[in-house]
């Protein structure tokens, strides 16, 4: 009994604990082209090199092994379509939201966070006990 009542408790207050954030990669596409668009700004032409570029994750414009640039995508396109993910293999376009200063050879990193629930330790009694 004193042991079950040890074990909720410990599950109550791992409850109470926030969680910790662990990155997640998505995928990474390479800048070709520079496009200027009317009324948009800089729409980067990329190739997706690696995963999946989905349209709702986070990026990160890295140049020259710098981080230059975190946010989001502001616009995602496959020829003239939005569309919510791109494929490794295929070429699409994306407008960074609120940033312009993209170059030919950038890369663009997308990622998302995952909440990661907190673990109490064992109790200490399932240490001591656990051969008995």
């Amino acid at each position: 009994m004193i042991y079950e009542l040890t074990e909720e408790l410990l599950a109550a207050m791992t409850g109470l604990l926030e969680p910790t954030w662990r990155e997640i990669s998505k995928g990474r596409a390479e800048v070709r082209e520079v496009f200027k668009v009317p009324k948009v700004g800089m729409v980067a032409g990329c190739h997706v090199v690696a995963g999946v570029i989905p349209r709702n994750a986070q990026i990160r414009l890295v140049r020259d092994s710098v981080v230059v640039h975190e946010g989001r995508i502001g616009s995602l396109r496959r020829f003239k379509d939005d569309t919510a993910e791109v494929r490794s293999g295929f070429d699409c376009g994306i407008g960074i939201d609120r940033f312009q200063d993209v170059k030919p050879g950038d890369l663009i990193e997308a990622f998302d966070h995952e909440a990661v629930a907190p673990r109490h330790p064992r109790p200490a009694h399932a240490i001591c006990c656990a051969g008995s």
